[in-house]
């Protein structure tokens, strides 16, 4: 019987909750934006710890401040961003898509009627070099026209389901709120790691 892999942990400190959010977002508590360097930085950690581990975020704020993240119900906020983020990332590479394919039918046509004027340079101008140049000339840029539509159909798009899959993991992680006294800056360099980085 395989055992339970150990979870992978990403652990942020905090001085006050409010740290963990947009200052300026007006939105009711649960849909808040996430600081952008505190998502950059749970992004960050989540891409680098194990795939296939459950995912905990495990934040650590003082006793009234972890009071409160619970009474909030922090958990469900940062569910609520990271879902918004995935549906966001999701979006992007849908209109990537899209654009793609309106690139390539308008660099079709441009291609076939390139490829026809170089033939058609060939044939009047003879095989001379001034026509070979203009002829090669012609099937080029017919070419490089093409290349936007098959870089966005072929490559844009990767990264972006990569952002919009690991922020659906994020989206899924437990959410562990630790008591603990304040670091010593308005933010110490938070730690992740995965559980079997603990020392036994």
């Amino acid at each position: 019987m395989a055992t339970p892999q150990e979870p992978a942990v990403v652990e942020i400190r905090l001085r006050t909750l409010g740290q963990l959010f947009e200052s300026l977002d007006p939105s009711p508590f649960h849909e808040r934006d996430l600081d952008r360097q505190a998502e950059a930085y749970v992004m960050g950690w989540a891409r680098e710890l194990p795939r296939h581990a459950p995912l905990v975020l495990r934040i650590h704020l003082p006793p009234p401040e972890a009071a409160e993240a619970r009474a909030a119900d922090l958990g469900t906020a940062v569910a609520n961003h990271f879902t918004t983020v995935a549906a966001s990332a999701e979006a992007e590479r849908r209109d990537l898509f899209r654009l793609g394919w309106r690139y390539l039918a308008i660099s079709l046509p441009l291609l076939a009627v390139c490829l026809v004027l170089a033939r058609v340079a060939t044939a009047v101008m003879g095989d001379g070099p001034m026509a070979e140049f203009v002829s090669t000339g012609l099937a080029i840029l017919g070419w490089v026209v093409c290349w936007k539509p098959l870089e966005t159909l072929l490559f844009d798009w990767l990264p972006v389901s990569r952002r919009r899959d690991l922020a659906r993991r994020v989206a899924t992680a437990s959410v562990e709120i630790v008591e603990s006294a304040p670091p010593a800056g308005l933010r110490a360099a938070p730690e992740a790691r995965s559980s079997s980085d603990r020392p036994a």
